[in-house]
């Protein structure tokens, strides 16, 4: 299992932000995205997930190996904690005890009868992490994962992520909390930077605003 991506451009609102990019990413490992806002890490990781397309060079990995938690939990309000990953479960195939096991690692037990819309947003952060756990997929793709999350939340995500890597998973993330990840790598996706037309060269004020 390995993802290998060659030469990616990308880009935000039809403006180039990302070019050149190369890196691979196999079983086992984390790699961390770094650079300052806005310089497309947030692009990067929805082109991977095929939320839209890139502008130009190469992914190659397995198929249906891609499961992506971005900013927003994607959770049904009119169902429990334990309806919504009942409802991942089914769609991904991986069936009752992948579920449990999803409840446990983010302690989300005393509330799996619970509606969703009556979480806290912290409870609702780990339920979203949680159906990362029913996906049945090798490679992870987090933006920001540890939003709203308190620091026992944190921790329990991040042993979540060194099982998911012991057992032979990866994860691209983007992230500036420490989540206990001795052997990451870091990629650094500033020399990567496009110019841009806007404000000389450098990506604009506005599209700071998304990472």
């Amino acid at each position: 299992m390995e993802m290998i991506v060659e030469d990616l451009a990308v880009a935000r609102g039809g403006v180039p932000v990302l070019e050149g990019l190369s890196f691979r990413l196999a079983a086992g490992q984390a790699l961390i995205l770094r650079g300052p806002n806005g310089v497309g890490k947030t692009t990067l990781l929805r082109t991977l997930a095929g939320l839209q397309p890139a502008l130009g060079g190469r992914v190659s990995l397995p198929a249906e190996s891609l499961a992506y938690a971005a900013h927003a939990d994607g959770l049904k309000a009119v169902l429990s904690v334990e309806e919504n990953l009942r409802f991942w479960a089914a769609i991904h195939g991986t069936g009752t005890d992948a579920v449990e096991a999803a409840l446990e690692a983010m302690d989300l037990r005393a509330l799996r009868g619970r509606m969703a819309a009556n979480l806290s947003a912290g409870q609702k952060r780990r339920l979203g992490l949680a159906r990362l756990l029913v996906t049945g997929r090798a490679i992870w793709l987090l933006d920001e994962p540890t939003v709203s999350l308190d620091a026992g939340s944190v921790a329990l995500f991040g042993a979540v992520v060194r099982a998911h890597l012991a057992g032979g998973g990866a994860a691209l993330m983007a992230t500036h909390i420490d989540l206990g990840l001795a052997e990451a790598g870091v990629l650094d996706l500033t020399p990567f930077r496009a110019r841009s037309p806007m404000a000389g060269g450098r990506v604009g004020a506005f599209d700071e605003a998304f990472g």
